[in-house]
């Protein structure tokens, strides 16, 4: 059995992506035309097409959008039960000399944007790479630190945290899940 404990609604989640997209424009001004957002399968997708049209609302320019899968790029490809789903990289335009925020849900080992940046760089050379999470645990297991964040949260090493996006039944919100109950 699984305890989930809502942490923040759907308001406070917009209210997040709205200051993450500030932030990008802040960062990158004038930059739309090089700057392009890549979502990570699954959950970075819809947060990277949040952050696309809150930063068009702010800006008045629709910056490039692409998903990427990673699943062939994980470095526990052999140890899961089942096989990953693969999804479609869907990447419409030349990563070279972009600047690329790569979107994901949640930091927390570091290994998923690992396997993002070797995916992302078989693609081409971007400019530069920035990250995007919508929410931060802290103490990643590799070198790595998100450059726009919504949340910063510190749990206990045996939770886990749960973004919903929701849809057309539910309003969406971030949970801490004990997995031990």
């Amino acid at each position: 059995m699984t305890l989930r404990k809502q942490l923040f609604a759907a308001p406070e989640m917009d209210d997040a992506i709205s200051r993450m997209a500030s932030s990008i424009a802040n960062a990158f001004p004038g930059e739309n035309t090089v700057c392009a957002l890549v979502g990570i399968h699954q959950l970075g997708v819809p947060l990277a097409e949040r952050l696309r049209d809150a930063l068009a609302n702010l800006t008045g320019r629709t910056p490039e959008f692409g998903k990427l899968d990673i699943s062939m790029y994980r470095d526990d490809i052999g140890n899961r039960n089942p096989l990953p789903l693969i999804r479609e990289t869907e990447i419409a335009f030349d990563v070279n000399d972009r600047i690329i925020i790569l979107v994901d849900d949640v930091l927390s080992s570091g290994r998923t944007i690992r396997a993002a940046l070797d995916a992302l760089t078989d693609y081409g050379r971007p400019r530069m790479i920035r990250l995007a999470v919508l929410v931060d645990r802290g103490e990643p297991e590799y070198p790595i630190r998100a450059d726009f964040v919504g949340f910063n949260l510190s749990l206990p090493a045996d939770r886990k945290v749960s973004v919903s996006f929701g849809d057309g039944n539910s309003s969406g919100g971030i949970y801490e899940v004990d997995w031990k109950k």
